[in-house]
């Protein structure tokens, strides 16, 4: 590691100057990727459609192209999932990441082009680490290896030229040589498939190596911690890797978990660093620690637009570029990118929390709220409320789901909290107290329809036994990798599938 610890550091330096130009010149920067998007896609299939050649401004880009989705953009990609190729983008798509998703199908086929592995993912994860030494200069990471928890799916083969799998093994199968020698387990271990054989595995063998970092959804990454305690006799993971100093986390919201992985340092030394990272690219990541927001990634190969919520569903949105974007509104993101995936809603919904630089915090998905009874309650609301209540009653939350109790003759409606708990409250109906101010704090919607219980009365929570999510997750055949469970629901399904695996 001695020669390759000072080289990925000048790599950094340079990669921060990089940083550096695109929020000092944020506009221009985005004008830019615009410009060479449609360039370079012109005489695609799809670009010849929709006219890129005579598309000459972003105004041109509105009234060309519509807004699309995966099912909008489905019979493109099922084209090139059978081998056509020039569909959505000029350079050969041979990789597909394989991901849940929120449409009507049961997996989406996000395509995977050479240009979005090397100028996206790949240079968003050196970002990352540039991002980090400069908060932290004298950061002894790369002394060591960085322990990933990646998918659970092997790469398949579609056909003779084409791939699929989750984004973690697409990017193991294409990682750089300096990379994989960084990393660890082995890329045989990190891609097995049965979930829980693979946590067996990883807690047995990266015990004999130096780690410094770990990467990984926070789900995941405790039910990893909690094994290795339990093989090592340990409560502290300093135990067993004494230089580990920095966690890097993404996917879900941190508030809840937080508490539960400082627990796992009871001599501190730890680092947290949030990222943004999705099927469809890497969008952002946390450049100071003491900001929630994350630096919106501008030089990556995606253009970016923005839809405010109250625009999705009509049938002609209109969507904001970076310089028409306000402070604390909500909007759905639209990217354009170099896979080809043209105004494409990603499906999450986030908020600018500063536009100087720009940076973005995810606070939900437009599909996973609950709006029963017009309270509008989104993820943010309820990671708030969980973290206030854990403070308020000392507890640890493992994970969380709820739905809406909807009205009867007999009594009002309600929200349903199934939670698991790591360190259960010392009273459930003061958690329950607590999380009811909360979300009566932080939304104005809710406040009003608990008021005099007019239609919502007192949320009703479950204690639901550990490993209940777990069992569902299985159950779905969705254990491990970036499948998560859905935190809130409109419709009461999930909750009531999820209940059933409660022994309590």
């Amino acid at each position: 590691m001695g020669i390759i610890n000072p080289t990925l550091r000048s790599i950094m330096k340079l990669r921060q100057s990089a940083i550096d130009n695109f929020v000092l010149n944020p506009i221009d920067t985005q004008q830019k990727v615009f410009n060479d998007l449609i360039g370079s896609a012109q005489f695609t299939e799809f670009g010849k459609k929709y006219g890129f050649e005579k598309i000459n401004t972003i105004a041109d880009f509105k009234r060309n192209v519509p807004i699309n989705n995966y099912d909008t953009l489905k019979p493109y990609i099922q084209r090139i999932l059978e081998g056509e190729q020039n569909i959505l983008w000029p350079s050969p798509i041979n990789w597909f990441a394989k991901s849940s998703g929120t449409t009507s199908d049961k997996s989406k086929f996000i395509p995977i082009s050479k240009e979005t592995l090397d100028d996206n993912h790949f240079k968003a994860g050196k970002d990352v680490h540039a991002l980090y030494l400069a908060q932290f200069p004298d950061a002894n990471i790369f002394n060591g290896k960085c322990l990933v928890i990646g998918g659970s799916a092997q790469v398949n083969q579609l056909n003779a030229d084409s791939f699929y799998g989750d984004l973690s093994a697409v990017m193991i199968q294409n990682m750089p040589f300096t990379g994989q020698i960084l990393q660890t387990p082995s890329p045989e271990i990190t891609l097995m498939d049965e979930w829980e054989a693979k946590i067996e595995k990883i807690a047995s063998t990266t015990v004999h190596d130096n780690v410094t970092y770990i990467a990984g959804v926070p789900t995941w990454i405790i039910v990893l911690i909690k094994r290795l305690f339990e093989l090592n006799n340990t409560q502290n993971l300093h135990d067993i890797w004494p230089g580990l100093e920095l966690y890097i986390h993404g996917g879900v919201n941190f508030k809840p978990y937080r508490k539960q992985f400082e627990s796992f340092f009871p001599n501190g030394g730890i680092n947290f660093l949030e990222t943004y990272n999705a099927s469809e690219g890497f969008f952002a990541a946390q450049d100071e620690q003491d900001s929630e927001g994350l630096l919106l990634f501008l030089n990556h190969g995606i253009y970016f637009e923005f839809l405010p919520v109250e625009e999705y569903g009509k049938e002609h949105p209109q969507t904001l570029s970076l310089k028409e974007v306000e402070l604390g509104k909500q909007y759905a993101i639209v990217i354009s990118t170099n896979s080809g995936l043209w105004r494409y809603i990603v499906g999450d919904t986030v908020q600018f929390t500063s536009l100087s630089p720009y940076r973005i915090k995810v606070t939900g998905r437009l599909k996973h709220f609950i709006n029963a009874f017009g309270e509008e309650l989104i993820i943010d609301n309820a990671d708030y409320a969980i973290t206030k209540a854990c403070e308020a009653t000392g507890a640890i939350v493992t994970d969380y789901t709820a739905a809406p109790i909807y009205m009867s003759d007999s009594s009002n409606g309600a929200h349903e909290w199934l939670i698991e708990f790591a360190k259960p409250p010392h009273s459930l109906e003061a958690f329950t107290i607590a999380l009811d101010n909360a979300l009566k704090q932080v939304n104005s919607d809710y406040e009003a329809k608990r008021t005099k219980d007019i239609a919502l009365r007192m949320p009703v929570i479950h204690s639901i036994s550990i490993g209940c999510f777990q069992s569902w997750l299985r159950s779905k055949g969705k254990l491990g990798g970036q499948h998560k469970v859905p935190r809130l629901s409109n419709e009461r399904t999930y909750l009531e599938e999820i209940l059933k695996f409660s022994t309590q």
